[in-house]
């Protein structure tokens, strides 16, 4: 982990007349976790979807190995989006697809893959997340888990380069969760895959994460490994990691 992949600068964003984001500068360094703390509606998962274009920043810009991904087209985000993986919260596999032809769905779109090879490649990828025999069920037949891991599956079909997570483990029991923090830790040990996190999951993030980001007020107020957080982060990520702040506010 010696040079970023991902490199932001100066990133802005209102929705009406509430800022979001006051300018943030982070990178992402190759081949790390980088996890983003923060409070409900702090702008976390804001800050996920400026990283592959998925919403254009005010003012900032984003960089992609070099490549700028602020202000691009559709059309030109295209490549860059093509090496970026996402799971989103909700997972959004298409309903009325099996899980076989969700995770063939990128592969059909975006390469000239036989039907032979891609068999091949999404048995690979369910089994990569340990879901060997659900082909044929329909997103319906699968707890929220396994739709999470199908979803991952579907991620990874193209072998992205880094993967952006969004609140991974929302609704999910603490032995699910901890499997896809196994899942995520693995793929970056295993695949190399660079990593960015968004959660609430205090011991997910502690699990997973290499160094830590926590956004308050718009901006990243700390950014560092558990080390330094533990010892001399701020007052606003000791109260969050604690649990200090919420249990004053239901007291």
């Amino acid at each position: 982990m010696t040079d970023a992949l991902f490199e932001i600068r100066g990133l802005e964003k209102s929705y009406g007349d509430r800022k979001i984001l006051a300018g943030i500068d982070f990178d992402v360094l190759r081949g790390e976790c980088l996890v983003i703390l923060g409070r409900s509606g702090s702008g976390k998962s804001v800050t996920l979807r400026q990283l592959n274009g998925l919403e254009p920043p005010d003012a900032g810009e984003v960089r992609f190995d070099g490549l700028q991904v602020s202000g691009l087209s559709e059309r030109e985000l295209f490549p860059i989006r093509r090496r970026i993986g996402m799971l989103f919260q909700g997972g959004a596999l298409f309903d009325s697809f099996d899980i076989f032809d969700n995770v063939a769905f990128p592969l059909r779109e975006h390469t000239a893959l036989s039907e032979a090879e891609i068999e091949t490649t999404v048995r690979a990828k369910l089994a990569l997340v340990g879901l060997e025999g659900v082909e044929e069920k329909m997103p319906s037949d699968l707890s929220g888990g396994m739709k999470k891991r199908a979803a991952l599956a579907r991620s990874l079909a193209l072998d992205p380069e880094a993967m952006l997570f969004d609140e991974p483990t929302t609704g999910l029991d603490p032995i699910t969760s901890a499997t896809i923090g196994r899942l995520i830790h693995s793929i970056q040990e295993d695949l190399g895959v660079t990593s960015v996190v968004v959660t609430h999951d205090v011991a997910l993030a502690r699990r997973i994460g290499d160094r830590l980001a926590f956004l308050d007020e718009g901006r990243f107020v700390f950014l560092g490994d558990w080390q330094e957080a533990d010892a001399s982060g701020p007052r606003a990520l000791a109260d969050f990691l604690s649990g200090r702040e919420e249990i004053a506010h239901a007291a």
